[in-house]
């Protein structure tokens, strides 16, 4: 076996990823459950418009990944090799093609969503967008997916030697032909793609604040709706930044690095490559996390649905509070007090 296959490793990710992962999968599956859910139970699919179209598209493309994390993080657990039937391997790193860029596609419909309403809200208003919408997300899990397929059907898994062990484990997606350059003109096509999306929507953010910014003071009811729409604006911009620009920053020098086409002759910025390309995958997957929190600032009812739900388990637990305060008194017939007096 050519030592060039296993000589790079960033032995921290065994760590790293099993403890990230294991954390986005409880607080993103429960997030992104219950946004369906206040989706599908508020919202009948007939009333959604665009924009609640887009956003539950967004979720189920989080929910997709969601599925398939258990799969990594037994990966990882296991020192960076597949035990689990090689086909699964195929499956995640589909699921992980799929969400990333329709994430990416999504946040980029919903910030021209918002663009359209803040520069032209009369005739955002009045257009019917409900076909739109749901052409619009037709086409992107269409292309999306035509394009992951291919992680279906290549031989995503290769055997190594371990360097900690000397015995052969078999990795998955880690493993590139030496000096393949259709490979590396796949990975420029899609970090070119990226950051035409990425640039369109820095564009879009930066015109709806400084629209916003721009207008005049209104009363505290309109100001509020100013302020929500800021931060969502920010928030989108947070999720670009934070999960998806350094990965796709690393992404070219990692790829010719490990096509050994550049960095051959330097193990050391090799190596630093391969640790921040590895930090930047981990980062990449809490945008299942923040996903969620964009949905507060976009939807009025999502946001009066929470704030309902929030003060009734206040509430609850105020109950419980004065229910076991006055747990002896509880046992008293009802009708031996005066109807006024039942909060002393």
């Amino acid at each position: 076996m050519d030592e060039d296959n296993f000589r790079i490793d960033s032995e921290f990710r065994y760590t790293l990823f099993p403890i990230v992962y294991s954390i986005i999968f409880v607080l993103g599956f429960v997030s992104n459950a219950y946004v369906l859910w206040v989706f599908i139970s508020l919202d009948p699919s007939k009333k959604l418009n665009e924009i609640k179209i887009f956003m539950v598209n967004l979720t189920v493309a989080d929910l997709l990944f969601l599925f398939a994390l258990p799969l990594w993080i037994v990966y990882y657990f296991n020192k960076g090799n597949w035990l689990l039937p090689k086909f699964l391997c195929n499956v995640a790193g589909c699921l992980f093609f799929i969400n990333t860029y329709c994430s990416v596609c999504f946040l980029g419909v919903i910030t021209y969503n918002r663009f359209q309403a803040v520069t032209d809200p009369i005739k955002a208003a009045q257009s019917t967008t409900r076909r739109r919408g749901i052409l619009l997300s037709t086409i992107i899990w269409v292309v999306i997916v035509g394009c992951a397929s291919y992680f279906l059907i290549s031989d995503a898994t290769n055997s190594v030697p371990s360097k900690m062990t000397g015995e052969n484990v078999t990795r998955c997606f880690e493993h590139y032909e030496k000096g393949s350059i259709p490979v590396l003109l796949i990975h420029v096509f899609i970090v070119l793609c990226f950051f035409i999306v990425f640039l369109v929507i820095l564009v879009c953010n930066v015109i709806i604040i400084r629209t916003l910014l721009a207008q005049p003071l209104q009363p505290q009811s309109n100001a509020d709706v100013k302020q929500k729409a800021l931060w969502m604006v920010c928030t989108v911009m947070a999720v670009f930044f934070i999960c998806f620009v350094p990965h796709h920053v690393v992404q070219l020098p990692w790829t010719l690095a490990e096509l050994q086409i550049g960095f051959q002759d330097n193990d050391q910025v090799h190596q630093l490559i391969n640790d921040a390309h590895q930090v930047t995958l981990c980062l990449m997957s809490i945008n299942c996390v923040l996903d969620p929190i964009i949905y507060c600032f976009l939807t009025k009812k999502f946001r009066k649905h929470l704030k309902e739900r929030l003060q009734s388990m206040k509430g609850s637990r105020k109950c419980s509070r004065v229910t076991s305060d006055t747990g002896v008194e509880a046992v008293v017939p009802l009708n031996n007090f005066p109807v006024n007096s039942k909060n002393n």
